[in-house]
């Protein structure tokens, strides 16, 4: 009953951020996504904290869920960037079925929301995935393919970064490379490696 009163789970940051606003802190940059963002702040803090990054992901969340939560746990902080990493629980249908132009579109949207209030967004591509455990009847691999190509495309046409993680995690059955996570969705530690000097390198040539 709980989780059917807050389906996008805006209590879940709800006292952090009242916590951060109290303070007056200056957030410069909000990590925004699931399962893998949520996880990369616990899997190295450090990265986060020398980089002043804030980490907003909640596991198992999909792009009509982080759409409704982007006024609360993005605009309030007014950022100078979001880093969004979402929709491979789109394709694993984690809140029910959902197209990948509907994803496409969510992204859209929160992209625009950014825009709108003079916040960059940055687009991060989708991690390789060719096996879901929790939805073993799902074939992820060509839709992550057709998901990424489908918003490199968008960030190409409105001059947003995209960070390609993908290409340097990808293995020859296009899953993700078993070296780099802990199944076969998420990243581990040195997974999460890869993916902060990708995303490093694609800001500082951002500046």
């Amino acid at each position: 009953m709980l989780t059917a009163q807050d389906w996008p789970q805006l209590g879940r940051c709800q006292k952090d951020n009242a916590k951060i606003l109290e303070q007056e802190k200056t957030v410069n940059t909000v990590f925004f996504g699931d399962s893998i963002t949520q996880d990369w702040a616990s899997f190295n803090p450090v990265f986060f904290k020398e980089n002043a990054f804030l980490g907003r992901g909640i596991s198992g969340q999909t792009t009509p869920q982080l759409l409704l939560r982007f006024r609360q746990d993005i605009l309030s902080f007014q950022p100078k960037r979001v880093v969004l990493l979402a929709g491979i629980n789109d394709v694993a249908e984690n809140t029910g079925p959902i197209t990948l132009e509907e994803t496409v579109g969510n992204i859209i949207s929160m992209a625009e929301i950014a825009k709108s209030n003079g916040i960059e967004m940055i687009l991060c591509s989708v991690l390789p995935a060719n096996y879901f455990p929790w939805q073993p009847k799902i074939i992820p691999t060509l839709k992550v393919i057709d998901l990424n190509k489908r918003l490199h495309l968008y960030a190409q046409e409105n001059d947003l970064t995209y960070v390609d993680y993908y290409s340097a995690m990808v293995d020859q059955k296009k899953g993700l490379k078993s070296e780099l996570g802990y199944d076969t969705v998420h990243p581990n530690k040195s997974g999460f490696d890869i993916m902060e000097k990708i995303l490093l390198k694609a800001l500082k040539e951002k500046e």
